[in-house]
């Protein structure tokens, strides 16, 4: 039997994929749009071809296993997920999946597969920037999906969730009724492999990292502090309700909060990443009346969060009062931190030593569906790939020679649980 050449399948898998989704500056595989739906179709069928069974489930996340797996055997399950943000990167969730299917390849090319049936899934809808919700793909599958969730508006069309998954297929009765679609008994086990989204490893020169917690969040899609509009010119300061003013404190309290809570030790990050006055009415001449921006808060710790945010809440209050403004929130969304299970980062650390491949343990700071397994009881681990220039971005540069260190531990450890 031929061997698999791991290095030029892996490659061309990557380059293919960039093709399809490429938006002339990064890659946009929008969560369940035509850039993510090109991307499972062509998954479908690389692994048909290579005589893999492939199934969809009622959230529309595609399924792959080997044609002599059971429906009832208990599995470990590889994934990640198929969508990207706006002009992303090539390697964030992608690589999981790939990671997952070149495993599952190589048992097939063997004749023989682990001793636990393995299942890859590639999840649909993990990315927050399209309907301002994460992990909707894994979610739907764990009833985490609401009625209102399904409400919410593309960034773009503003049509809503509900009629983008049902487009792909997706049961969205089941999904709003927050019923379960997944047997948890059929998993004995979750992996993820996917690409470190900071600058951690590339700063240690270390490829691998294994990963012992994934973040939570708290966040807003969009706040909106309405003060009132007039001329930069004729309103004196101490009549003024100027609502960019207003914001700009509320930024700087609540850095100068998180700056004490970082000298005591405590795991925090915190994010306004839109704010805008309307380019309708906006003018240099102009006090603006409304600003609208968005908060996101993470952490391991769900009592920090919780924590944070209502000191957030409480400096909105006070700025209110002393700036004659209001604050209008819209839904609060959150995603629960998680723990990795113990034993199974015990086993990633010890396939990295039988590999010889260097490590370390590296917390995420970002979200993962992983997350949403570990959180549901089943246990998980996560494996870090070393990644140039971050995530998120036209710019991530992972080695395919770390890709494919992180391919052999990830199959090694599935022999092994």
């Amino acid at each position: 039997m031929e061997t698999l050449d791991l290095h030029g399948l892996a490659q061309k898998l990557f380059d293919d994929i960039r093709g399809i989704s490429s938006d002339g500056v990064g890659v946009t595989r929008d969560s369940y749009g035509e850039g993510e739906t090109a991307t499972a179709n062509y998954l479908r069928q690389f692994a048909e071809n290579e005589g893999l069974h492939v199934e969809t489930d009622r959230a529309a996340n595609l399924i792959f296993s080997l044609p002599d797996t059971h429906e009832q055997d208990a599995s470990i399950w590889v994934g990640s997920h198929l969508d990207s943000v706006p002009q992303g990167g090539n390697f964030d969730g992608l690589a999981g999946i790939i990671a997952g299917l070149l495993c599952m390849v190589t048992q097939k090319q063997r004749g023989q597969s682990s001793a636990t049936p393995l299942r890859v899934i590639a999840f649909r809808g993990e990315e927050s920037a399209w309907f301002g919700k994460a992990y909707m793909g894994s979610g739907s599958i764990f009833g985490k999906l609401s009625a209102d969730d399904l409400k919410l508006k593309h960034r773009s069309t503003g049509k809503p969730l509900s009629s983008y998954m049902e487009r792909v297929g997706a049961d969205t009765t089941a999904i709003a009724s927050q019923e379960l679609l997944f047997d948890k008994k059929k998993a004995k086990a979750y992996l993820e492999l996917h690409i470190e989204q900071g600058p951690i490893m590339v700063a240690r020169r270390i490829p691998l990292g294994v990963v012992p917690g994934i973040r939570g969040n708290v966040r807003h899609n969009r706040v909106t502090c309405v003060g009132e509009a007039g001329h930069s010119g004729a309103v004196p300061r101490w009549l003024r309700r100027d609502a960019m003013f207003a914001v700009a404190e509320l930024i700087t309290r609540l850095d100068e909060h998180w700056r004490v809570l970082l000298e005591r030790g405590i795991d925090l990050v915190v994010t306004a990443g839109i704010v805008g006055t309307d380019p309708a009415e906006h003018s240099i001449s102009r006090i603006p009346g409304t600003v609208n921006f968005s908060f996101e808060a993470r952490s391991k710790s769900h009592e920090t969060l919780e924590g944070f945010y209502q000191l957030m809440r409480s400096e909105c209050a006070s700025i209110e009062r002393e700036r004659s403004v209001r604050f209008d929130f819209d839904r609060r969304l959150e995603s629960a931190p998680a723990v990795m299970d113990e034993k199974i980062c015990t086993a990633l650390a010890e396939s990295c030593g039988r590999n010889g491949t260097p490590y370390e343990t590296v917390p995420s700071g970002a979200g993962h569906d992983a997350s949403l397994f570990a959180n549901a009881g089943i246990p998980s681990g996560m494996l870090f790939i070393r990644n140039e220039n971050g995530s998120h971005n036209p710019h991530e540069a992972m080695d395919l020679e770390d890709f494919l260190l992180g391919v052999q531990v990830l199959s090694d450890t599935i022999d092994h649980l």
